[in-house]
């Protein structure tokens, strides 16, 4: 492989903002794989975020690329599977698996599709340099208005109008927000030179349960359960970004909650593989994280803390969510799954109904 822009590349990242500015290039925030696919020729190589590869783990996309893409160039998009109309990052998940023959099958019980949003080289050029209003017309010229098979180019606008229209209708295909990019900006990798604005929600969930931060003996996360329509407390997520001094605090104040072992906890069958994969509980196997520690502390479920989540993937925050208060006022068994919002919703279909999705109203 030789290209102008060559692998490993970090991609341009964003920063949070709480409203989306006004005077940039609009676009859906997918939730997907971030990946940069460099092609030239027969050769095809996906890089992650962190810059290690993904090729292996989606060979759909890699002969998706051969396809759409022209011969020579690097792209940055993000790898997304659909199920019934919505993104579903559970099954991306599955993806990333040591046997071959394992990824092969879920290629063709799951295909993943490619959505590029930006484009960092064609042919002899590099394009880094270039500002983006230019980059995007060149994305749109190289892969046409209608890629061939799962490739598809991102729905982008200019207008600001549009772009929150797009935040309140995408998150019902699964998006979870709208990024902002500026229109004269050049492509900096691993730059928080872009904004992305994100849905945000607030629950009441059981404290279960905390992990020691990985710095020492202060509190990394907080352990979150919900009670589903049985009555089981299930794992749904953790809370973190606790300034230092608070996590010592937090050690303490916990220490009436203690267990001195985890028999009698609603999650004490997390130590069995087998059920711990099946009900996500703490302490489960994960082939992302290896080797790392995933020991807990249980804590008698009998607190409750309001947290912020931006939304769902099945049955657990799909990122990490912000403590916002202790809610004394409230008693465990009344947080429950039937207190979270559902978006209405939308199909994926329609967001990617063209080369802007819009039905005409294509970044100007």
């Amino acid at each position: 492989m030789d290209l102008p822009v060559m692998p490993p590349v970090k991609p341009m990242l964003a920063k949070s903002a709480a409203r989306i500015p006004p005077g940039m290039q609009y676009e859906g925030k997918w939730d997907g794989f971030r990946a940069i696919v460099f092609r030239d020729g027969d050769e095809v190589e996906i890089g992650s975020r962190t810059g290690k590869p993904l090729t292996r783990y989606f060979p759909e996309v890699v002969q998706a690329v051969r396809e759409a893409l022209p011969p020579r160039c690097v792209v940055d998009g993000e790898i997304v599977i659909a199920r019934e109309g919505r993104l579903d990052f559970d099954a991306l998940l599955e993806r990333i698996h040591p046997a071959d023959s394992r990824v092969r099958l879920l290629a063709e019980r799951t295909p993943a599709r490619l959505v590029a949003f930006d484009l960092l080289a064609l042919g002899e050029e590099s394009l880094l340099d270039t500002p983006l209003v230019e980059r995007r017309r060149l994305l749109l010229e190289a892969l046409g208005p209608t890629p061939p098979g799962p490739v598809h180019v991102a729905p982008a606008t200019t207008d600001l109008d549009v772009a929150r229209r797009w935040f309140e209708q995408y998150e019902g295909a699964g998006l979870d927000g709208v990024v902002a990019k500026p229109l004269a900006l050049g492509y900096r990798p691993d730059e928080r030179v872009m904004v992305k604005v994100k849905h945000e929600r607030t629950a009441d969930c059981v404290l279960a349960g905390f992990r020691f931060h990985k710095s020492g003996p202060v509190v990394g996360s907080l352990l979150l359960g919900l009670y589903d329509s049985s009555g089981r407390l299930q794992h749904v997520g953790v809370c973190a970004s606790f300034p230092m001094r608070r996590r010592q605090e937090l050690v303490a104040e916990l220490e009436p909650l203690g267990m001195a072992s985890v028999a009698g906890h609603p999650w004490a069958a997390w130590a069995d593989e087998a059920a711990a994969a099946a009900d996500r509980m703490p302490g489960a196997p994960s082939r992302w994280t290896g080797k790392k520690d995933l020991s807990w502390v249980p804590l008698r479920p009998e607190r409750v803390c309001e947290v912020a989540y931006d939304h769902m993937q099945g049955d657990r925050f799909r990122h990490t969510a912000q403590f916002r208060r202790w809610r004394p006022d409230r008693e465990p068994a009344g947080c429950t799954y039937a207190q979270l919002e559902e978006p209405v919703g939308f199909d994926l279909a329609d967001v990617l109904a063209g080369p802007s999705g819009t039905g005409g109203e294509a970044a100007r």
